[in-house]
């Protein structure tokens, strides 16, 4: 019995490789897919903020242990990476996908909505995956299982990056894939190119999109802390209300795009998303807080939106007897694909999309930490379409929305190219 388990062995693994060599990749998706669609689900239903992705981390190192993969853990704290060698030494390609949910209250209604309650900074918050990152997570768990059972085919190596805390750590953390680079990352084997993508409502299922160069934009928040003097409410005279002031330099604010920014040459935002002040309707209070993001898409632009703010939160306090406080992170940088490299791989999108359902994309004022892997390698990002049948173009739900939701049928295209690249990349790059 022993002797007929090893010759059926023997025979198994010298059939692999014909069987490899045969089996069509749009087979290998096909098969995977409800796989895909249930990982996508569980993962929705179960979403994990920033730098707290622990759940998500195990499934996806049990599912690439699974397949044979070398698996590191706890990259950038919760990060996994999986290592599929091919036949033959040669190049290395990272595809990376992003794992983290957001501080968002789902109202979709689906029947796997999440019902997730967490802290983000000091407060109860719903979370949700409200932009997309449960699909990518299932995407390239696919992609993994799909390039696993070709790896005869594959000449080099393929590095899979789940990356936490895309969105952003908490405020006093690291994270995200600067802190991934940081800790090697893009070493051990060493990448030459690294290719990620996103989903949104941008366009119908079936479809994808890109732009060389600059593609979305620089990132980076302020805090803004403005005190005052606290007195009753009856006698605002007796001090200085901070939330007056902040109104008024959150309108000024408003200004650097509107009236000081040639926004025809350079697009440029100035966000204001949170504003915080005071304890009673009758109370002055003694200080203020709002924060907000910043995108550009020039460096020397991005230097003087940071100039503006500082000096519209510092004199307009001044002005009005406040003292003014601002602090602009270093955030991200601009989201640039390597012309290059996006060359070389446009085909391989048009092989699984059509020529006619791959589009140059404009500018996206969106921003992705996929940058940092950019700044170290050549990168490529691109758009897929996941708008349901039943939304159309005008009334697209944006990313980060609690209404955000993808049409499931944008999955099965999306493994498919991702396996198609990574193939194409190895066997051009010998």
């Amino acid at each position: 019995m022993k002797t007929i388990l090893r010759n059926f062995s023997l025979s198994l693994a010298l059939l692999t490789p014909q069987i490899q060599a045969t089996t069509s990749i749009p087979q290998l998706v096909e098969e995977i897919t409800p796989s895909v669609i249930e990982w996508r689900r569980d993962i929705h239903q179960n979403p994990e903020l920033s730098n707290r992705e622990y759940r998500t981390s195990r499934v996806v190192a049990e599912h690439l242990r699974s397949l044979g993969l070398e698996v590191k853990t706890n990259i950038a704290k919760t990060g996994v990476v999986g290592i599929l060698r091919g036949s033959t030494d040669g190049p290395v390609i990272a595809l990376r996908a992003d794992m983290d949910a957001l501080p968002v209250t789902e109202k979709t209604g689906l029947p796997f909505a999440s019902t997730v309650i967490g802290e983000y900074e000091g407060r109860e918050v719903g979370v949700m995956h409200a932009c997309g990152h449960d699909a990518h997570v299932a995407i390239l768990m696919g992609v993994a299982s799909v390039l696993s059972q070709i790896q005869s085919r594959l000449n080099g190596t393929v590095k899979f990056i789940f990356q936490p805390a895309e969105e952003g750590a908490p405020k006093g953390e690291e994270g995200g894939a600067k802190l991934m680079v940081d800790e090697g990352v893009l070493n051990d084997p060493p990448v030459d190119a690294i290719v990620g993508l996103h989903i949104s409502q941008g366009g119908p299922a079936g479809t994808a999109s890109y732009r060389t160069r600059g593609f979305m934009a620089s990132a980076q928040r302020f805090d803004v802390r403005v005190e005052g003097k606290q007195t009753h409410g009856a006698r605002p005279w007796s001090g200085i209300d901070p939330i007056v002031v902040s109104a008024q330099i959150i309108n000024g604010l408003q200004t650097i795009v509107s009236r000081q920014i040639d926004i025809t040459q350079h697009p440029a935002v100035v966000t204001v998303g949170t504003i915080s002040a005071g304890v009673r309707m009758n109370i002055v209070p003694d200080e203020a807080v709002f924060s907000g993001t910043i995108r550009t898409f020039d460096s020397s632009v991005r230097r003087e939106v940071h100039a503006k703010i500082r000096s519209i939160v510092e004199n307009v306090s001044e002005s009005m007897g406040a003292k003014g406080f601002v602090e602009i992170d270093p955030g991200v940088p601009v989201t640039f694909n390597d012309v290059d490299l996006a060359e070389s791989l446009v085909p391989s999108l048009e092989s699984v999309y059509g020529p006619s359902n791959v589009f140059q994309s404009p500018r996206i004022t969106g921003a992705e930490d996929f940058s940092f892997f950019q700044e170290e390698i050549p990168g490529f990002f691109f758009f897929i379409g996941g708008r349901p049948e039943s939304i159309s173009p005008t009334n697209a739900i944006p990313n980060h929305s609690p209404y955000f939701s993808i049409d499931e049928r944008a999955l099965p295209p999306a493994v498919h190219a991702m396996s198609r690249i990574a193939l194409d990349f190895l066997s051009s790059s010998r």
